[in-house]
């Protein structure tokens, strides 16, 4: 399902920073580059089996930082409803983590111990109070070094002395350098980031699991309205697929890349992941704002979004209609791709504006009778008369050709309908034929069984038999001339007594359609639900 140009790239060699840029960045495709960052001082000072915990408590001392406490843990989730930023010393947290390497395995380190004297009564105190029995639910994340664009105090700006920018961001404008550091096992809940993101790692081992931006359904992001609506709302090891289950597809769409001390990761805006970080594992990260939204005028925003959601629709309209992307973009090309006719009306050359040139109806009938029909459309024209006869059911016939329709409990039926192809048997059938046979299928529906046809479009066909039917005609007048498009346009919108009237019953079933595409994408995509919550009943 994941296609090959969204694989994930490693570099061997470190990119430049114009290589980064005009190769690398733009495909908005993670990429690992190894070994990114082992010419950094805190690669070896911060480095945890080799005194860092003892380096970092001597530079940074009690300095207060905000913490992740989480009762989740070892799943830090980004709902803020799930956890809570605390403040904590920044050499109670170093204690812990010395106290844990130091008993680690069960082995002692005289050297650890001899050091332990560094740290003040105080903090030991603070460690007892805030820790208790849980210290595994503190953790360092996002805390600030370096942010260019909130001029405040930043924590941990001592340490931007260990650090500098990496070769392929040397050319960007930062927003934000940030430490990232947790004592025991830690994963993140599945989010993604507004900002194109590389993290490196200065000691331990992260596994990243990556979703592009294409994976958004299947994940169910929390709702746009909400604190966070960057976070996934399942849990990704047992996903309840009774209430997610397009989340039965995530396999398909993941990656995973497992990063070593000094190894980097390119995180692409947009793009899903969730971090699994082994014991001990530090790791700094560097954001800056992408080139597609920094470039983007205020004044355009609207227009953008609007051309999203009708990209996002029309493809959501295929889906519904089972129908694959390249035939998709190839049926779309004549109502999304054309400026001047973004509406294409497959009446305007039936109509009674037309009437005046139109060629006399008694001739343009002798054109397909039904012994004309060669035996595959003769046999689909039976199917489809004797599918309009059991969707109308109607008390009697009148005559060998024509139906007498039924009242107004089938119009409330046909509006109650589906927008789907499942159980509709008459849209279904359209579909299967080929724009040619539907030329030939209704001419000679229209020259021998007009009521039926008209009892078809009237009062047969649901919201998604309408897209189907007019797309079917689109396909069509690819095929035959324009004359002959006239021709069969003119004998089709004859049979109606009111052409506009039929008209305007295919045009509100294919905006019908559109509209329940429309709404699923606002709930796949942006978690809106755009009929509101439920009212419940007792």
């Amino acid at each position: 399902m994941m296609e090959e140009d969204l694989r994930i790239h490693t570099f061997t060699e470190i990119p430049s920073s114009e290589l980064f840029t005009s190769q690398i960045e733009p495909k908005n495709v993670p990429a690992v580059f190894k070994g990114c960052i082992k010419n950094w001082k805190a690669f070896s000072r911060w480095n945890p089996s080799d005194g860092g915990l003892i380096y970092l408590q001597e530079r940074v001392g009690s300095v207060v930082v905000e913490a992740m406490l989480s009762r989740s843990a070892p799943v830090f989730y980004g709902d803020i409803r799930s956890h809570e930023r605390v403040p904590l010393s920044f050499s109670t947290f170093i204690r812990y983590c010395l106290c844990l390497l130091k008993n680690r395995d069960g082995r002692r380190d005289d050297f650890l111990e001899s050091q332990k004297h560094n740290l003040a009564v105080s903090d030991t105190e603070q460690t007892d109070l805030l820790f208790g029995e849980a210290p595994q639910q503190f953790f360092l994340a996002q805390v600030p070094i370096l942010n260019f664009e909130k001029k405040e105090h930043m924590q941990l700006e001592c340490l931007g002395e260990d650090i500098q920018t990496p070769v392929p961001l040397e050319a960007k404008s930062l927003a934000s350098v940030n430490l990232w550091m947790n004592s025991m096992k830690a994963r993140s809940s599945t989010h993604y980031d507004p900002h194109h993101n590389l993290l490196c790692i200065v000691s331990g081992c992260k596994e990243v699991t990556l979703w592009p931006p294409s994976a958004t359904p299947y994940l169910y992001p929390l709702p746009l309205y909400g604190e966070a609506s960057n976070h996934s709302s399942i849990t990704l090891e047992e996903p309840d697929l009774s209430i997610y289950p397009r989340a039965a597809c995530l396999n398909g769409f993941s990656q995973k890349v497992i990063l070593h001390a000094g190894d980097a990761l390119f995180i692409p805006e947009g793009w899903f992941h969730q971090v699994d970080s082994e014991v001990l594992t530090i790791a700094v990260n560097f954001w800056w704002r992408s080139m597609t939204i920094s470039g983007m005028l205020e004044h355009m925003d609207a227009y953008y979004l609007r051309r999203i959601l009708k990209r996002l629709t029309d493809k959501e309209m295929n889906k519904m209609l089972h129908f694959p992307s390249s035939s998709m973009d190839k049926t779309m090309t004549c109502t999304t791709s054309q400026p001047n006719n973004a509406y294409r009306d497959h009446g305007h050359q039936g109509t009674s504006k037309n009437c005046g040139n139109r060629t006399p109806k008694d001739e343009l009938k002798s054109k397909v009778m039904l012994q004309d029909l060669e035996p595959c459309a003769s046999q689909s024209l039976n199917e489809l008369i004797s599918l309009v006869h059991d969707r109308l059911n109607p008390s009697k016939l009148t005559g060998s050709t024509d139906y007498s329709l039924a009242g107004e409990n089938d119009d409330n039926k046909r509006k109650e309908d589906s927008c789907s192809t499942d159980d509709d048997s008459v849209a279904n059938l359209i579909l299967t034929l080929h724009p040619l046979k539907i030329h030939r299928v209704f001419l000679a529906m229209a020259n021998n069984f007009p009521r039926t046809l008209e009892a078809l479009v009237l009062h047969a066909l649901t919201p998604v038999g309408s897209e189907i039917l007019t797309r079917k005609f689109e396909e069509m007048d690819q095929l035959i001339s324009g004359e002959d498009q006239n021709q069969f346009y003119q004998i089709f919108y004859g049979v109606f007594d009111d052409q506009s009237a039929a008209m305007d019953v295919l045009l509100n079933g294919k905006e019908l359609f559109a509209r329940q595409a429309f709404e699923n994408v606002l709930d796949k995509f942006l978690g809106v639900n755009p009929e509101g919550p439920k009212q419940q009943t007792k």
